[in-house]
Order: structure tokens, then C-alpha cells, then sequence
């Protein structure tokens, strides 16, 4: 491969994977290309995944990485390959050596030893077929700057140092996990509780694998981290566990948005860290800026949107200040659950400037406002209903 090489495009399809923007196009091709047995064997395998037992995460990826499932399953992440990628890669120009912890079968591992030859790359995982995959792959493609081994990263340290090391989707391994709640509905500050936060790191996994990789990484290497932690009750733990052991931001964090053929993905953000402070980056505990409306009372005219359609509505956290900002309110009825870990949920019902409101807040940042006219409040009644019932 020439210095230079940079086609992700001509990459993924040498993988075997397509791209599809419709639900219905991707499952009419998983339908002519994987048997209903394997078909069943891949759903029962997800939904051991969840379960959140080593083994059954280490066996769903020996199933990922089969021939026949490999290309069907990982076609669903184009996008976030597209996405992930390239941001990756450019932070890796100039390293000698790079690691890729939690690489699965290679095939973004397989792209940066393709992108940069003259750097030595070992991807790691713990599933022997991911890495038998890889092998093969690397084999095929004549990679000769590239190895793989078969190994948790958590189990032990390793006795060299790289350049770069690259996690995504790798250390914080429970999806499920919501992450460290607010001190309350009502605001988005969070207790500096040790006790919670060892918590949290021994729950998802994260602590004993970020001690790894601060222990491989060269004094003054790079370390770049991509994992699903985007709302501020994962992100903020996240944050705290790399300032607790001496890492800086070397820029700003970087949301990605990328699509999981007709889902769109708000994950992240993308983490580029270092040993030594550079450029004088603060970690930010606020919600990050969000795409909720913005609040404009001009714009609130009964009459001005369809039957259906609130006056205003936002499912952000930016609802917070318009639910702030509405003036003379009443509240009409108001309920607060909290449950025995903190947990709180807080629905109101009110009126303000001549009309309705809903608002919802809980301890784990969703916001939400909802403004209707009076001749519609029993819309607002059921949904409230609906929120109340649902948390029970």
C-alpha cells in the first residue's frame, strides 16, 4: 500500500460490507444472505449481550465475527465506521506505534495499518474469532506492519508503551448502565461522591481497563477514546474517572452523529487525551448545546400550528430554561417519584400566559416542555397520565 493510501470507501468493500439507508433494503438483504437458524442464533446472541456477562459478550462477538454473519452484521455500522474512522485516523499521523484495544475483527484496525505503513499497529480483543478474523484479513491484504493478539486488556498489564492507543466502543462495556444521577430533578450538578464513582467504573468495566491503557501509553503519547457516553450522566463519570488519573483534553470533545441505517446515532463524544495539559481545555459537567426550539412567546399564537402540533415543544435539555422563562405559572397538579438509588422524576401540569403546560424533568438530564392551547389541555392530562403510569 502507497504512503499515502486513504480510500475508507474501497476498505469497507473490501470487508464485504454495503451500505443501506432503509431499514426494509437491509433486512430483505439479511433475509437472501443468513439462513433463519442464523438469523436466530444472532438475535439470541444480542440478547445475551445485554445480560452483561463477560462470556456472553465474548460470545456474541465469536458469532459477529463468523464469514457468513461478519459482513451482514457490521454493514449495519457503515456509517459509524464513515464517521469514527477518519476522525481517528487523523490523530494517529506521525506515531511509530499504535494500539486498538477492543478491535473486534480489525476492520478499522486493518484501515489505520493500511493508512499509515510505516507504524507498527497491534490490535487487541478477547474474542478468538474476532482475532482469527483479523489475521486472516491482515494476511489477505498483506499488512506487514500489523498484529493482533487475543487478550483483555483488563487482565493484565502490558510491557511496552505506544505512540497512540485507540478505545472505541471498548471500555465502557455496559450499555445499559444510566450513569451517575443529578443531586435532584431540578438541576444538572452532580455530587463528587468516590464512592459512586468507583462504583460506576467497576459496574461498566471502565476503572481496571483506562488503569491499562494509562499504563501503556507513552509520556507523551496520545490517547483517543470513543464510547457511548453521550448524555452528561455517562459522559460526566466518564470525565471524572480520566482527570482522577492525571489525563488532559488536547481539544475540545467532538460529538458524532452517524446513522445505524435509518437510526441516527448521537454517541460520543470523541476524547483525544494526553499526560501533560495542552491549550488550557476545562472539563465542561454542563449539558452540551442541544438542537431543542428555542423559546420565542411571539411565537406561541393559538391557532398557529395544526391540531396535532403543540404550540411548543422541546425534548431537550434546553427545556429546563423555557420551562424558566414562562411567566405567571400555576401549577395545576405536580407529582416527584423517588426511588430507593436517587432516582428522581418530576412531572408538573400548569398554566402560564393564558395557556397550558406539561413539563418533565428527571435525575438523569432528559428535559422535556410541552405548550398547548386551554381547548387542548386534555391532551397534556393524558400524556401526564401516560408519564406517571409508565414510571410506576
Amino acid at each position: 500500500m502507497g504512503e499515502f493510501w486513504n480510500d475508507l470507501e474501497a476498505h469497507l468493500a473490501d470487508w464485504g460490507l454495503r451500505h443501506f439507508t432503509s431499514d426494509e433494503a437491509y433486512f430483505d438483504w439479511q433475509r437472501r444472505m443468513l439462513s433463519p437458524e442464523e438469523v436466530a442464533a444472532l438475535h439470541a446472541g444480542v440478547e445475551k449481550k445485554r445480560q452483561g456477562t463477560i462470556e456472553d459478550e465474548t460470545a456474541f462477538y465469536d458469532l459477529s465475527a463468523s464469514p457468513r454473519i461478519l459482513p451482514v452484521l457490521y454493514s449495519q455500522r457503515v456509517e459509524y465506521f464513515r464517521a469514527v474512522g477518519p476522525l481517528v485516523a487523523a490523530h494517529l499521523a506521525g506515531a511509530a506505534t499504535i494500539l486498538d484495544v477492543g478491535c473486534g475483527p480489525g476492520i478499522l484496525t486493518t484501515y489505520y495499518a493500511r493508512r499509515y505503513p510505516r507504524a507498527r499497529v497491534t490490535g487487541i480483543d478477547r474474542s478468538p474469532v474476532c482475532i482469527a478474523e483479523a489475521q486472516r484479513k491482515t494476511e489477505a491484504l498483506q499488512l506487514e506492519n500489523l498484529r493482533f493478539e487475543c487478550s483483555d486488556l483488563a487482565a493484565a498489564p502490558r510491557d511496552e508503551t505506544f505512540d497512540r492507543i485507540v478505545a472505541t466502543h471498548a471500555l465502557v462495556q455496559s450499555e445499559q448502565d444510566p450513569g451517575l444521577p443529578s443531586r435532584n430533578w431540578s438541576t444538572f450538578e452532580r455530587e463528587k461522591d468516590p464512592l459512586a464513582q468507583s462504583a460506576f467504573e467497576r459496574r461498566t468495566g471502565l476503572g481496571s481497563r483506562l488503569d491499562r491503557i494509562v499504563g501503556a501509553a507513552a509520556p507523551k503519547g496520545r490517547i483517543i477514546i470513543f464510547e457511548k457516553t453521550r448524555q452528561p450522566a455517562r459522559r460526566i463519570p466518564v470525565q471524572r474517572a480520566f482527570a482522577a488519573r492525571g489525563l488532559h483534553l488536547t481539544e475540545p470533545p467532538k460529538p458524532v452523529r452517524y446513522a445505524v441505517v435509518e437510526e441516527i446515532t448521537d454517541d460520543g463524544p470523541l476524547f483525544v487525551l494526553a499526560r501533560e495539559a495542552a491549550g488550557g481545555i476545562s472539563w465542561s459537567e454542563l449539558p452540551e448545546p442541544d438542537e431543542g426550539r428555542p423559546f420565542d412567546r411571539g411565537e406561541l399564537q393559538p391557532g398557529s400550528t395544526a391540531a396535532d402540533v403543540p404550540l411548543y415543544e422541546n425534548h431537550w435539555p434546553s427545556a429546563e430554561q423555557a420551562w424558566q422563562q414562562l411567566r405567571d405559572k400555576t401549577v395545576v397538579r405536580e407529582d416527584t417519584t423517588e426511588e430507593s438509588d436517587g432516582r428522581q422524576l418530576h412531572v408538573e401540569l400548569g398554566n402560564a400566559e393564558g395557556l397550558r403546560y406539561l413539563y418533565c424533568a428527571n435525575t438523569f438530564d432528559q428535559r422535556q416542555l410541552v405548550i398547548v392551547e386551554p381547548a387542548r389541555a386534555e391532551l397534556l392530562h393524558t400524556y401526564y397520565q401516560e408519564i406517571i403510569q409508565g414510571s410506576a
